[in-house]
């Protein structure tokens, strides 16, 4: 299944530009794959189809939500397509997904 209202998904400026491409482990895998924090919104784009264009692998219900873990390529500048495991949870009153995380699927 796919995660609910994936179309409308959101990922906030920071999380790509303040983590995802500066914490070292996270940037290192990103960057390998030719995403820049210059043109970050590459990565937003890239992970925004993510959601849409795979379906989730585990669904975790908590008390403000539920997290959604989605598993697969992600389509990367450089084309070699990696493996991402992308987290995204859609809080207790809001019903579009905001991502929480994303890394190197194991």
């Amino acid at each position: 299944m796919f995660v609910p209202h994936a179309a409308q998904a959101v990922i906030a400026d920071a999380k790509i530009t303040n983590y995802l491409l500066k914490h070292p482990g996270k940037a290192k895998f990103f960057l390998g794959f030719g995403f820049t924090l210059a043109q970050w919104q590459v990565l937003r784009d890239a992970l925004l189809r993510h959601v849409i264009t795979h379906e989730y692998v585990k669904e975790i219900l908590l008390d403000d939500g539920v997290k959604y873990v989605v598993e697969g390529a992600l389509q990367s500048p450089d084309g070699r397509n990696p493996q991402v495991r992308s987290v995204w949870m859609i809080d207790g009153g809001r019903n579009y997904p905001r991502l929480i995380s994303a890394y190197a699927r194991d």
